[in-house]
């Protein structure tokens, strides 16, 4: 695969305009896709929103139809925060976060990696010089944060190889994650792993760019345990997700199942 990947589109992706905004959708996955599958609060008087042990960011956990969808809203970090909590700054219509993240996951899925399935992303201006944005996509059931199963009990070796050798499918491919940390990987039986939330991500060629994400994860690992007993995480974890990630050939990374 190497860093080969593009942006093809497939004519089940359709464009719609809706007020003040226009919205992306797969049509093969909802054909019937609306302004409404954003507002929450919609979901909440059909009694579809759903709770989650996960509680990420703004994201609304949605069960409808037997299917599980996360809608999140864009809201901003840092200290920026304190001056608008969900407005950008509007460049051209391309460039907004929801589309930008939309194509990235559509991107991936088609390339065989194991992100969730994008569903449809809106934007609405909210003045001539700002935008705020939103993200549907299916959820990965029964796949729990690397965090949070990290609170519940120590994971085993088999578990860190496995992330290691899912986070090097993503970098030998030049997929740039801007927050790669333990909430943003998904653990599911038989040591699948997802993952989730590309926000700001992209296609980059590989290098050094890679060395951060690894530090960036491990940091995060390390700010959830320090607070738990002994032995939820050691080095020894994490060299075991190390030589996974680098024992991989890359002549075999896309033949990992998604």
């Amino acid at each position: 695969m190497g860093n080969a990947l593009r942006w093809p589109i497939g004519t089940e992706v359709r464009h719609k305009p809706i007020p003040g905004g226009a919205m992306l959708y797969d049509a093969s996955r909802a054909g019937n896709a609306n302004e409404a599958w954003f507002d929450p609060l919609w979901w909440s008087k059909r009694g579809e929103v759903r709770p989650s042990i996960e509680g990420r960011g703004a994201a609304v956990f949605i069960e409808a139809d037997e299917r599980r969808l996360v809608l999140r809203h864009y809201r901003r970090g840092g200290w920026i925060a304190r001056l608008t909590r969900d407005r950008y700054r509007w460049s051209d219509e391309s460039r907004t976060r929801s589309y930008l993240e939309w194509h990235l996951l559509y991107v991936l899925r088609r390339a065989g990696l194991p992100v969730p399935v994008p569903i449809a992303a809106r934007y609405q201006r909210t003045s001539r010089h700002t935008y705020s944005a939103d993200l549907l996509t299916e959820q990965i059931p029964d796949a729990p944060s690397l965090a949070t199963r990290l609170q519940r009990a120590p994971l085993a070796t088999g578990s860190w190889s496995a992330i290691g050798r899912c986070v090097r499918r993503f970098h030998a491919a030049g997929i740039y994650h801007a927050d790669l940390n333990a909430h943003n990987v998904l653990l599911g039986e038989g040591d699948r792993v997802w993952l989730v939330d590309f926000d700001r991500g992209g296609l980059r060629t590989p290098g050094f760019w890679c060395d951060s994400n690894l530090v960036r994860l491990r940091r995060s690992i390390e700010k959830i345990t320090d607070a738990l007993p002994l032995g939820h995480f050691c080095e020894a974890d994490w060299s075991s997700l190390l030589d996974a990630y680098f024992a991989l050939d890359q002549s075999v990374l896309a033949q990992e199942p998604v």
